[in-house]
């Protein structure tokens, strides 16, 4: 009797929980059993494994082999045992050291012919692996994907016999190539191409500066859309860890990759059900808002989403993350995103526009608006409306403001919340006390404010941060009176839709 283990990992949302492959060979008549909580996936890898083993030149032994996939109550799916099963075999066998399986962790599906093919939402699992320090065993089909870590223990094998020789000693296999440092130019849109919109620049310069939520409201082409697109540009490139952790996110939702260091930014359609944007199917993936983590939401046409979408919102907005709840399993995924939303004034869109009239009745605008519930709407901090500005018949008017100038006004600011270890917008409770509590001045302004209006407790913290955005951008040591009115402004229609 003869028995070898092989490491692994199964992959259950961000966590990659490891798996032992224990592979038993005894006397009896030939047979593969595979055990521990296994999908279909995996106990068709029996053909797979044994037709790989014997076109790769290799034998399959006689008798009767059990593999135990362990623990055996943790879900197993996808083709990714292929491989260590394949390898297990042949250590219990005699075909290949035991020893030489140590410290080190095997993914990949195997052909028929022995080749080996790329394994989807491999990423996290290699993380993890190299957290632990060990040794990785990979498709070379999946090196563009494993390209992003760093580390030299990730070793590429294009066919089974190629993971034998190098586990035999008699070859090596290559590595992933390290990442490429060289400093790569982010290409994002320029807001000198928004020609007039003052006060709606002026909001998006604030939400970039303290990562606020934000919402736009206004007619057809007054510039919703590109103000939109080019908040990208205002905000930080990703960390090293954070650009990982991104690929990682797109990596399980089988998307393709974002290009290193950028911002995320997710623009579902209106017609997105809730499972799509904060994730969900029978096996929990990422949805948008985890696609937009360190990044920016973009949800136009926001009273045409589903009401149900529309309320799962609530939570991640709040705590930063997503739990995802399915009968086999609980995935917890982060959504720390920054929303900025866009709609029009009424249904047909021109309510309040000078130039065409509006053909909704006062009822039906009610009724349009409505659709933001309360509860969502306390959960923006910021609001804008736009005009339509006049048409310009050149591309760029010489007043405005380029993304380079903006980004100069925002980097004190950025500055001074890097210190505080968080930004305005992600303030907890005691840190919003701390950091952002006005003078007598502004909290007169406040207090007056919060009972006209009926303000929450949560709408006036967040007042409270973005006030103390404002007064970072003007270089205030607190956050004073002026500040505070100037949030007010941008909180008044948040409250109200449009």
């Amino acid at each position: 009797m003869q028995l070898a283990t092989v490491s692994t990992r199964t992959q259950t949302g961000l966590s990659a929980p490891p798996v032992r492959v224990e592979v038993h060979i005894s006397a009896g008549l030939p047979a593969l059993s595979i055990s521990g909580l296994v999908e279909t996936a995996v106990k068709e890898s029996r053909d797979r494994v044994c037709a790989a083993i014997r076109n790769s030149g290799l034998q399959v032994p006689d008798g009767r082999i059990v593999v135990s996939l362990a623990p055996a109550d943790l879900p197993k799916s996808g083709s990714r045992f292929d491989l260590p099963i394949a390898l297990g075999i042949l250590a219990a066998s005699g075909q290949l050291p035991p020893e030489r399986l140590a410290g080190c962790e095997c993914y990949g599906e195997l052909a028929l012919s022995g080749e080996l093919q790329s394994v989807p939402a491999l990423l996290p699992s290699v993380m993890h692996a190299q957290g632990k320090g060990r040794a990785v065993l990979v498709p070379a089909k999946c090196a563009a994907e494993l390209a992003r870590l760093h580390g030299e223990n990730i070793y590429l094998a294009e066919h089974l016999l190629d993971a034998v020789r190098f586990l035999q000693g008699s070859a090596e296999l290559p590595k992933v190539p390290p990442p490429d440092n060289a400093e790569t130019l982010l290409n994002y849109e320029d807001f000198a191409d928004v020609c007039g919109q003052h006060q709606a620049r002026r909001a998006m310069l604030i939400a970039a500066a303290g990562g606020h939520n934000i919402l736009m409201c206004g007619s057809p082409g007054t510039g919703k859309s590109m103000l939109a697109r080019r908040l990208p540009a205002l905000l930080p490139p990703l960390s090293d860890a954070a650009a990982l952790e991104s690929a990682a996110l797109h990596s399980l939702a089988r998307q393709p990759l974002p290009e290193w260091r950028k911002t995320p930014f997710r623009a579902p359609h209106h017609s997105a059900s809730a499972a799509a944007l904060v994730g969900g199917s029978p096996k929990p993936k990422p949805g948008e808002i985890s696609l937009a983590h360190h990044g920016v939401l973009f949800l136009d046409e926001l009273p045409e989403f589903s009401r149900p979408a529309l309320e799962a919102l609530r939570e991640p907005l709040e705590t930063g993350r997503i739990t995802i709840a399915r009968a086999g399993q609980t995935c917890e995924f982060p959504a720390c995103f920054q929303l900025v939303a866009a709609m029009n004034p009424c249904p047909c869109g021109y309510a309040g526009d000078p130039s065409r009239d509006c053909r909704c009745s006062p009822d039906l605008v009610r009724r349009y608006q409505q659709r933001l519930s309360g509860p969502l709407l306390d959960r923006i901090d910021m609001s804008v409306a736009l005009t339509r500005s006049p048409f310009l018949f050149t591309e760029r008017s010489e007043g405005n403001e380029t993304t380079a100038g903006m980004l100069a006004a925002i980097a004190p600011a950025l500055h001074l919340q890097r210190q505080r270890g968080a930004r305005n917008a992600r303030l907890g409770a005691a840190a919003t006390r701390e950091f952002c509590w006005p003078d007598s001045a502004g909290m007169r302004v406040l207090e007056k404010a919060a009972a006209r209006y009926g303000m929450s407790m949560r709408a006036c913290d967040r007042v409270l941060r973005v006030a103390r955005t404002i007064a970072d951008l003007e270089g205030a040591r607190t956050t004073n009176a002026p500040a505070i009115t100037e949030a007010l402004a941008f909180r008044s229609l948040a409250g109200s839709a449009c």
